[in-house]
C-alpha cells in the first residue's frame, strides 16, 4: 500500500506521530527511493535537517513570513513532480497541499496525531473541507520508535501475567502460551536493558469506501471500522508481534502504545 502511495503521480501522504519518532526520517528515506535525475523535488522545511542530494531544499523563516504556506504557493510555480511540507500546522497549509495533491502533484507532509485514524478529524478540526481530504489524501502512516530489548540480557519478564496480555488485546490462547521479555540490564547496553530502536507502524490506505466515508462526514469511530473491515493493522497489532517475538519489553510496549 504504501508503495502504491509513493509510486503514485499524484495524491497526498501523511506521517503521523509524536516529535522525536522519525518521520522526517522515514519521509527523507521515501524521497531517497523515488527520486531520480530527471525529477523535479522541492521541500519546505524548518529547519532543513540534512541535505538530500538532486532535492531543491529551502528553510521556512516564519519570523520574516515565509511560512510552510507561501513556501508552497513558490514551489507551485516551479512545476515539481514531488513536493515535501515539513508539517502541516494550519488550515492554510493544509489546503494549498491538498489543492497541490489534485492537480498533478505528490505530496508528502507531518502532523502530530496519536493514530492514522485521527488524522481525518485533526484535517476536518483545522476546518478542511472534507470533499477535499476524500479526493486529495491517498495515505497516511502513524509511527513510533520505541527501544528494543538488548539481546545479550534478555531475560523472560515474570511481571507479566496473561490477565495484562489480555488487557491489551492479545486473545486468550495467545496470553494463556505467551512468554514475553525483558532485559536486566548489562554492561553492553548501559545497564538500561534496551540497545537499539526499532519502528512500530500502522499503515491507513484512503481507498474508495474510507473516501466516501469521508465525504458522509462519518465519525472517527465509523472510519475505523471501515479501515478494519479492509484490513487495517493497528500499530498495537504490530506492537502484540514485537512482544510475542521478544523485540519488544511489555513496559516499552504500555509506554509507546497505551498512552
Amino acid at each position: 500500500k504504501l508503495m502504491k502511495a509513493i509510486t503514485s503521480p499524484q495524491g497526498m501522504v501523511l506521517v503521523t506521530g509524536p516529535t522525536g519518532c522519525g518521520k522526517t526520517t522515514t519521509l527523507y528515506s521515501i524521497l531517497k527511493y523515488i527520486n531520480k535525475p530527471s525529477m523535479n523535488i522541492l521541500t519546505a522545511e524548518d529547519p532543513v535537517e540534512y541535505e538530500l542530494e538532486g532535492v531543491g531544499q529551502v528553510q521556512v523563516r516564519e519570523d520574516i513570513g515565509y511560512t510552510f504556506a507561501s513556501a508552497l504557493r513558490s514551489f507551485l510555480r516551479q512545476d515539481p513532480e514531488v513536493i515535501l511540507v515539513g508539517e502541516i500546522r494550519d488550515k492554510d497549509t493544509v489546503d494549498i497541499a491538498l489543492k497541490a495533491a489534485l492537480t498533478g502533484h505528490l505530496v508528502f507532509s507531518t502532523i502530530h496525531t496519536n493514530d492514522a485514524a485521527s488524522t481525518i478529524t485533526r484535517l476536518q478540526n483545522m476546518g478542511t473541507p472534507n470533499y477535499l481530504i476524500s479526493a486529495a489524501l491517498s495515505l497516511i502512516m502513524a509511527q513510533r520508535l520505541a527501544r528494543k530489548i538488548c539481546s545479550e540480557c534478555k531475560v523472560v519478564d515474570e511481571n507479566v501475567t496473561p490477565k495484562l496480555l489480555n488487557a491489551i488485546g492479545l486473545l486468550p490462547e495467545q496470553s494463556a502460551r505467551a512468554r514475553t521479555y525483558k532485559g536486566k540490564g548489562c554492561n553492553k547496553c548501559n545497564n538500561s536493558g534496551f540497545k537499539g530502536r526499532m519502528g512500530i507502524y500502522e499503515i491507513l490506505e484512503v481507498d474508495k469506501e474510507l473516501k466516501q466515508g469521508i465525504l458522509s462526514n462519518l465519525g472517527q469511530n465509523e472510519l475505523y471500522g471501515i479501515a478494519k473491515k479492509n484490513g487495517f493493522r493497528p500499530m498495537q497489532s504490530m506492537g502484540h508481534d514485537l512482544l510475542l517475538s521478544g523485540d519488544l519489553s511489555y513496559t516499552e510496549y504500555e509506554r509507546m502504545l497505551l498512552t
